[in-house]
């Protein structure tokens, strides 16, 4: 039954320590989906706390320490994981994401171990540090540690696999094969029982291995572990083990089973002690206090938690009905202290205090997030540090960006009393789920400051961020409405900037106004009947003409000075009231229906999402359509977002691509795709995140803004260029790229900058320096500038002696004046003579090295156009010897011919001559290079005027003309 094949093992080489970050250093492994740094770059996760995986709880006590020993908790994420400090519930590390999900989690020392797939990696302090693997390639799915081996289980339960880990070469020591009919499923080791691990299965019976020997020693069948309740005597169907726990006692473990029952069993004695049972799902945690009172915690797949005084015969001491909105995954005593902690589906962990054996527990504290992917966010506030997200588990949470700690769930009352009175489940008791949120922090600290609509409810619901509950107010669409007319279902609200006021459109084409502070109705609006250019669009005939009360509102806003109140209806209309006298003003017909609106209050700009997958952004000073922008052809457009200076608009649609248009220009400028389609979008006001939500994921994912930090080149895109990205991850991965996310804020690759002007437009046309004139007509008069700017007269010696000169001790008063050293004049040798005359200037080098290539002149031009006039006309005056004006008068003659830099040749031209003519004139070579310049010359001037005389004769038609 047991095989011994450790010289099968596909080993991966252990990784080096820390400090060693050389070429041994493995690649991360990450999800399949690269990450493209775009214009958008993954930035980190928020609300995650844990899944369905069971949490891994240790206990470290310290000397001299007085506030009892310290718990870290280690929960799952998915593809990867979280640690946590048990008395603050603070984040301490987060580790990398793997490709396969995790399955299973366990600590030893300072070191995590993480089941994924078919690897079981060690982490030491979230930098993976070693691996191993099964040989079989097939995945795992339990782990535990003992003692200096490790033991994991395979995911089909027909093998148990046996590690040596307590060396650097962790190599696979066993492989244990169990029988046909036996499918493990977790492993729990004794107390004190040497080499002896017991394994339990899914047909519900148990066994105890030695792994030393790789031999079962005894079995344990599921009639001997388990007796069913009295009124289910005639089922004999066995029951997986879903729970499986150690007691204080030893030989004495707990056993749950997935039918609810739950058994107390001495192991050595294969005796059953004692037998509980519970309602309402299976069993799915055990757990026993382990400071002094007998009792036993159990936890079942519908949420409750129920305890178990084991001095009375297993008699239930306490439930705890809806402990968590989800199967709870885990219980664990916290060591010689009355506290439980419980982790659940619901994304949640929390801490339960005990005061007493008989006191009802309290919940102490707890970190929890969504359990329902969330489908709403928006911003909230101005600084950009605070999010407002609504799911479908019928919360709002306040998100904070900064701080995870910081989130909490918006109080809806005192809920639990409520269904523990009517005795209904907490979860039913809620308000359905969020629809429409709009907020306003202007007036925050007074009253009321965000409204939220509900699906299928005819009121409007008010909250307070500062008090973190709901608010006073209930604001009833129907009784606003008259008794004959149909009331409607609340689509969407609004809240105006000033915060005194906040809006309400229902299905039924009517709009309510109340007072946030007082909650009384203000005002109302009606869209009216239907216009002619709708009924000629849907083509219909004057019979089926809709009625006021058909044309549903689908988005509502107000501007930021109260001026107008904008409303669209189902129909494809956008219609402005008046805010003050409640009129309708105007009605736009758009060519298709609209689903939404979003109105940025700063630049007065409009985007109507319509059925056509387009986008249409209306100005509401002009009252027209500026801007068009469709989003594809294969999905319906979900939400939309402005950028704060609303230069950009971000769209996120149903086939999971988000893309962003520029709105000046109306172009595609970023577009990626992710692996899960974006329900919801926000835009930070202070343009530094986006967030995001997915219809997979309870977390809100963040994505930096990396026009924040970087230079981005803005050019138009296609459809076919769209990048596929991965989410976002809790936290850094590993240590060494911690700030992974900031590191693709940066461009590697400087973008080409698409609107540079180029040097020269075309051949035949003359280009000059683009330097300022007075630089060449300085050069041109710079003997005269100089003369002119002669001193008259020399400095004159000042009259009296300033204060301040020192004096000499002693009694006559005299002054301390040093004596002028006289200075040594410098000593001039024929060998410094002839080194300054084989010098050369940087000017020579440039055009000796120009006439040997022959063929640009750009360094040159470029040298003299970097100088100052005076010091052009030092370099020129420097130019004595014959060889260097002739390589001159060449560099002149190929500028001419190249049509660049015209001005200033004919300035350098100008005083070289001058300079140098006598010179030139007498020798025969010079004097062939001149008259070669000037054939040059005059031909490049008298094109030069042609052009003019063409433009000026242009010119002067086109004035005669007007």
């Amino acid at each position: 039954m047991a095989t011994q094949n450790a010289e099968d093992v596909e080993m991966i080489e252990a990784r080096p320590r820390k400090r060693i970050r050389n070429s041994t250093k493995r690649k991360r492994a990450t999800s399949p989906l690269p990450r493209v740094p775009l214009l958008f770059a993954p930035f980190r996760a928020l609300g995650l706390i844990t899944n369905h995986i069971p949490f891994y709880m240790q206990t470290r006590s310290y000397k001299d320490a007085t506030e009892g020993p310290r718990i870290h908790i280690l929960t799952c994420l998915g593809r990867s994981w979280a640690l946590w400090e048990g008395g603050k519930m603070g984040l301490l590390f987060v580790g990398p994401e793997v490709q396969d999900p995790i399955s299973c989690l366990v600590m030893d020392g300072d070191a995590v171990w993480a089941a994924s797939g078919v690897h079981v990696i060690k982490y030491l302090r979230g930098k993976e540090v070693s691996r191993v693997s099964n040989p079989l390639r097939t995945p795992l799915a339990f782990v535990i540690l003992f003692g200096s081996q490790l033991l994991a289980l395979t995911e089909d339960g027909g093998r148990m696999l046996i590690w040596e880990v307590s060396t650097n070469e962790q190599t696979l020591s066993a492989t244990i094969q169990f029988d046909i009919g036996f499918t493990a499923t977790s492993i729990l080791h004794p107390a004190t029982y040497l080499n002896k691990v017991l394994v339990a299965s899914n047909e519900g019976d148990m066994q105890l291995w030695n792994i030393r020997t790789q031999t079962c020693i005894h079995k344990f069948s599921n009639s001997q572990l388990r007796t069913l309740p009295s009124q289910q005597h005639m089922n004999s169907s066995s029951s997986p083990i879903t729970a499986l726990t150690q007691s204080p006692a030893i030989d004495v473990v707990g056993v749950g089973f997935m039918s609810g029952e739950i058994s107390v069993y001495d192991v050595r004695a294969d005796e059953r002690l004692m037998r509980m049972y519970m309602d309402n799902g299976g069993i799915k945690a055990l757990s026993f206090r382990s400071d002094g009172h007998p009792i036993l915690a159990s936890a079942s797949s519908s949420g409750h938690i129920a305890l178990w005084d084991l001095d009375s015969g297993g008699r239930l001491l306490h439930l705890i009905r809806g402990a968590h909105d989800g199967a709870v995954s885990a219980l664990e005593w916290v060591p010689g202290q009355p506290v439980l902690i419980s982790s659940g589906e619901d994304n949640s962990v929390k801490q339960w205090l005990y005061e007493s054996p008989t006191a009802v527990p309290r919940l102490l504290k707890f970190r929890s997030g969504h359990h329902a992917p969330p489908h709403l966010i928006r911003f909230y506030g101005e600084d950009g540090k605070q999010l407002l997200s609504a799911s479908a588990d019928r919360t709002l949470r306040y998100v904070s960006v900064v701080r995870d700690s910081r989130s909490y769930e918006m109080s809806q009352g005192s809920l639990a009393r409520k269904a523990t009175t009517l005795s209904k489940p907490l979860a039913s008791l809620k308000f359905p789920p969020i629809t429409s949120i709009s907020c306003s922090s202007t007036r925050s600290k007074d009253w009321d400051d965000v409204l939220t609509a509900h699906a299928d409810e005819m009121c409007v619901r008010s909250w307070t961020v500062l008090n973190k509950r709901v608010g006073k107010h209930t604001f009833n669409s129907a009784e606003s409405s008259k008794r004959k007319s149909p009331s409607g279902v609340v689509k969407c609200v609004c809240v105006t900037a000033c915060g005194n006021f906040g809006l309400a459109g229902s299905s039924t084409g009517e709009i309510h106004m109340w007072n946030m502070q007082s909650g009384l109705k203000r005002k109302s609006f009606k869209v009216g009947p239907c216009p002619q250019a709708v009924i000629d669009r849907l083509e219909l005939s004057s019979t089926t003409k809709p009625k006021a009360s058909e044309r549903g509102i689908t988005g509502l806003a107000s501007d930021a000075l109260n001026r107008v109140v904008i409303a669209t209806t189902s129909d494809g209309t956008v219609n402005f009231f008046d805010f003050h006298a409640c009129t309708l003003d105007q009605v736009m017909v758009l060519p298709a229906p609209a689903n939404s609106l979003l109105l940025q209050r700063d630049s007065g700009l409009l985007a109507v999402v319509c059925d056509d997958m387009v986008v249409r952004i209306i100005d509401i000073e002009t009252r027209r359509i500026v801007r068009e922008l469709a989003c594809g052809v294969h999905g319906r457009i979900l939400d939309i977002a402005f950028s704060s200076d609303s230069r950009w608009i971000v769209v996120t649609s149903l086939d999971s691509v988000i893309r962003t248009f520029d709105i000046p220009t109306g172009q595609l400028i970023n577009a990626f795709r992710t692996p899960s389609v974006a329900t919801s979008i926000a835009f930070s006001p202070t343009n530094d995140f986006l967030a995001t939500t997915h219809v997979d994921s309870v977390g809100i994912f963040l994505w930096a803004n990396r026009s924040q930090y970087s230079e981005v080149a803005f050019r138009a895109i296609s459809e076919e260029n769209i990048a596929e990205v991965a989410l976002p991850s809790m936290q850094g991965s590993e240590e060494d790229e911690a700030l992974e996310a900031l590191e693709a804020l940066g461009v590697e690759d400087k973008p080409t900058d698409v609107f540079s002007t180029p040097s020269q437009l075309d051949g035949d046309l003359v280009t000059l320096t683009l330097l300022p004139r007075a630089r060449w007509q300085t050069l041109l008069n710079l003997e005269v500038i100089q003369q002119r700017n002669k001193p008259k007269e020399p400095p004159k010696k000042p009259e009296h002696a300033p204060f301040f000169l020192p004096t000499l001790p002693g009694v006559e008063h005299r002054f301390a004046i040093e004596e002028k050293k006289q200075e040594t004049q410098e000593k001039h040798t024929r060998r410094l003579d002839k080194i300054a005359a084989n010098s050369r200037s940087t000017l020579q080098k440039l055009l000796i090295e120009s006439d040997k290539n022959n063929d640009s002149d750009d360094a040159l031009f470029n040298y003299i156009k970097s100088l100052s006039p005076a010091a052009i006309d030092l370099e020129l005056r420097s130019l004595v010897s014959f060889n260097d004006l002739q390589h001159f008068l060449r560099a002149i003659k190929r500028r001419l011919q190249s049509h660049l830099d015209f001005e200033a040749v004919q300035a350098l031209q100008n005083v070289v001559l001058r300079i140098h003519a006598d010179v030139i004139i007498e020798n025969e070579d010079l004097r062939t290079e001149l008259e070669e310049l000037l054939k040059v010359q005059k031909k490049e001037s008298g094109r030069v005027l042609d052009l003019l005389a063409s433009s000026l004769g242009t010119l002067g038609f086109v004035r005669d003309t007007q």
